[in-house]
């Protein structure tokens, strides 16, 4: 892969696109400060979703049917891993007391920031798997033990101030439980301080950089192109935030979420290593499937 790929015109288009959508966002529609409701979220998820198909059909037209099965898989992929993210950031925001209003600006600096080491990891790792294929083995491997141990896991509600992660931000951030408005930071006897709201940032990049681990080798299974590995990504990453405001509230009803996501997991981490051999459309079928029984087991389980 040549630095000359990235400046082609589907790339500047594609990134343009995403900086005039995440502007309006944050500089028109979410430029004052209030708790996102029910409708404004399941919109700004419709709208992200449509995008997302939109732009697969794109990948058709002007690419070809792998390329977008490709594409649209990556994003399933993505989309459903994704999920865990927002049991976390249910965590972080209830274990830092942050206000409905504010949480939105957090997410927003954090999935920016995730953006931008998802593109660093996805050429990282495009470029040594072109160089060192046995990699691929590696990747495989550790999805396929990753998987297995979420199996294992046991759901469980975590104080977020009991991790070494929030030990780490104490160790290294001047902090204070005062907020300051939508403002990262506070001036307390003339010393700056982290409020909450930068305190919550952290841990969602922090967190993201644990997940990306996971995301991002699950995708090269899929393909080895660095624009559908991108674009994929970044469809499923800027739907995230509506996604939470949305499901925030039952997230923690989906009892069965995590052994799907282990399973898909462990299916791609089989494909990865060549123990399994099927096509892209099957591949797809099989992670929509999984996700889709995994919730359906666990609406039934509510109701029960």
């Amino acid at each position: 892969m040549s630095l000359e790929n990235l400046t082609t015109f589907p790339w500047i288009s594609f990134n343009l696109a995403i900086l005039l959508i995440l502007s309006l966002d944050l500089g028109v529609f979410r430029k004052q400060a209030h708790a996102p409701t029910y409708k404004e979220s399941l919109l700004w998820s419709l709208l992200w979703f449509t995008l997302a198909v939109l732009f697969g059909f794109w990948v058709l037209k002007t690419k070809g049917y792998e390329s977008a099965v490709n594409f649209f898989t990556g994003y399933a992929i993505e989309k459903s891993l994704s999920l865990d993210n927002i049991m976390v950031f249910v965590l972080i925001f209830e274990g830092l007391g942050i206000p409905l209003k504010y949480q939105h600006k957090v997410l927003f600096w954090g999935i920016f920031g995730a953006l931008i080491l998802r593109i660093l990891m996805i050429f990282a790792g495009v470029v040594l798997l072109q160089k060192f294929h046995f990699l691929m083995y590696v990747f495989g491997g550790f999805l396929l033990i990753t998987g297995l141990k979420m199996l294992r896991q046991h759901d469980e509600t975590k104080d977020i101030k009991q991790g070494r992660l929030w030990k780490f931000i104490q160790r290294n951030l001047p902090l204070t439980d005062q907020f300051n408005g939508q403002s990262f930071w506070l001036k307390v006897g003339g010393t700056k301080k982290a409020t909450p709201l930068l305190a919550a940032l952290v841990l969602v990049e922090l967190s993201d950089v644990i997940f990306a681990v996971d995301s991002i080798p699950a995708i090269f299974a899929i393909t080895m192109d660095p624009f559908i590995i991108y674009t994929s990504n970044v469809f499923a990453i800027l739907g995230l935030r509506s996604l939470y405001f949305l499901l925030a509230g039952a997230i923690s009803s989906f009892i069965y979420l995590k052994k799907g996501l282990a399973f898909i997991l462990c299916f791609v981490g089989l494909k990865m290593v060549g123990i399994i051999h099927i096509s892209p459309i099957y591949s797809l079928t099989i992670i929509l499937l999984s996700l889709l029984v995994s919730i359906c087991f666990s609406l039934s389980k509510r109701k029960a």
